[in-house]
């Protein structure tokens, strides 16, 4: 279920302790089954004996061997390769407490998700670190932030998953091979929608870090540069990256095509109006013809779309609340036209009287009705009417043959 990548270089003290720490963990915490891969980056100690060590030791443990440094390059290459369907990547210092890793990937392995990040800034984090770590890793997100629009809180975090068949569209554009590799996964999964899972997590520096933090620092500002001048440009295109819609299926005994559609249109449009009209006449007894239109309107469009969903053009499932944000679009529309007939009859007639209001007030609803039907066929309910529509056509086609 899980492969948990330790990009390493040149780790041969740290290396066997912290493999045989996380193995522990995974082997009686974990509830899946895992493996670690050891992803050596060029090094030019020990480091690569003592993950060979590792891996005939602990049967969960694989070693893959780079001949070219970067982090970013280990990560991408295991990645891809991998058999895995969750995939993740920590330090090989560990200094994020484990506990965090269930919560990191559990919302992937459930599907909410699509990427994961343990993040040192979130609130309910406890990190130890010094004051000039914590400066540029707070200074460099607030560039983020300021340059890239970015809403996740902790681009460089070691503590990261990712649902591979995310990975798979995802890391070939990633250019990034070293330490920018995260943040510029992470810039282009937000930037096409994808679903980014953030974990507080406790942190404890490791001082003995290798890091060049001014050669990481540089290199981070150029990619920041790259990644956002490339988004500008529309040089890097993210319409395959981004998260399909959930299919809404269609309810059995809706009839196909524009007939069936107009058909269950008027039916529904004639109780509409009905409901309508019976609003108008209580809530007229209340308030003005203004705020009566209003309130019969609105209410009888809300019940209008909701029926008009299900039983014109067949949808159910997600998506109802913003079908119901484009149906009182509409609504403004129809408001526009009734409100409209209703002020120019004022202006010819003073007094018309509340027959006469409900006379042009019907006309002008026709009228609405019409411009409601052509909306909700074209814009709100666009893709299932030329599915319906599809569908109706390639079944007269084959009657006719």
């Amino acid at each position: 279920m899980l492969d948990v990548v330790v990009p390493v270089y040149n780790e041969e003290r740290d290396l066997a302790p912290s493999v045989h720490r996380l193995h522990a963990y995974l082997d009686q915490a974990f509830p899946y089954g895992f493996r670690i891969t050891v992803a050596d980056n060029a090094s030019t100690d020990s480091t690569p004996a003592v993950a060979a060590r590792l891996a005939r030791e602990l049967p969960a443990v694989c070693v893959r061997t780079l001949p070219l440094k970067g982090r970013g390059r280990a990560l991408n290459s295991v990645w891809a390769s991998s058999d895995a369907p969750v995939l993740a990547y920590m330090d090989v210092d560990l200094s994020t407490d484990l506990s965090a890793l269930l919560p990191l990937v559990a919302p992937l392995i459930s599907g909410h998700s699509d990427v994961a990040i343990g993040s040192r800034l979130a609130r309910g984090s406890q990190v130890v670190r010094g004051p000039k770590r914590e400066f540029i890793s707070r200074a460099y997100n607030q560039i983020l932030r300021r340059t890239l629009s970015v809403r996740f809180s902790d681009a460089q975090c070691g503590f990261k998953a990712i649902r591979a068949d995310v990975a798979e569209r995802l890391l070939p554009m990633v250019e990034d091979t070293g330490w920018f590799f995260d943040t510029e996964l992470l810039v282009l999964a937000e930037r096409a929608g994808l679903r980014i899972h953030e974990v507080p997590v406790d942190w404890v520096d490791d001082p003995d870090s290798s890091v060049d933090i001014v050669a990481t620092a540089t290199a981070d500002l150029k990619g920041c540069w790259r990644v956002g001048r490339g988004l500008a440009t529309g040089s890097i295109s993210l319409a395959e990256l981004r998260r399909p819609e959930p299919e809404q299926p269609e309810l059995p005994g809706v009839p196909h095509g524009l007939g069936g559609q107009l058909l269950r249109f008027g039916v529904i449009g004639a109780a509409s109006t009905l409901l309508y009209l019976v609003l108008f006449g209580l809530a007229g007894t209340l308030m003005g013809a203004q705020p009566a239109n209003f309130t019969a309107l609105l209410l009888s469009a809300i019940a209008n779309t909701a029926a008009n969903r299900r039983h014109t053009f067949g949808v159910s499932g997600a998506g109802a609340g913003r079908h119901q944000a484009q149906g009182l679009v509409v609504f403004l529309l129809s408001l526009v036209l009734t409100s409209g007939s209703l002020a120019l009859l004022h202006a010819l007639s003073p007094d018309p009287g509340h027959a006469t209001e409900l006379a042009v007030l019907v006309a002008a609803n026709l009228a609405a009705t019409l411009v409601r039907f052509v909306l909700l066929r074209t814009w709100v309910f666009r893709k299932h009417s030329a599915d319906s529509s599809s569908e109706h056509s390639n079944s007269e086609q084959r009657n006719s043959a």
